[in-house]
């Protein structure tokens, strides 16, 4: 794999890399296109998940605890 040392366990990133190949059939640039599909489909919720915080807030449906600990209210 790539020049890796086998001795040692293999890193998240390979291990994640390992299991877009394997289910792309070890099509490198089928795995590459899933990859980056799947991280700008995080982007997206993650967004999504920012701006729907940030409506909540601007209309003071922030909850008790929701505001890091130690800032002032």
């Amino acid at each position: 794999m790539h020049g890796r040392i086998a001795d040692r366990p293999l890193t998240e990133a390979e291990q994640i890399a390992k299991a877009y190949a394997a289910a792309a059939c070890n099509d490198p640039w089928a795995a590459l296109v899933q990859v980056i599909a799947d991280a700008l489909a995080d982007l997206d919720e993650a967004e999504r998940q920012t701006a729907q915080q940030c409506r909540f807030i601007s209309r003071g449906y922030i909850r008790d605890g929701a505001i890091s600990p130690g800032a002032s209210r």
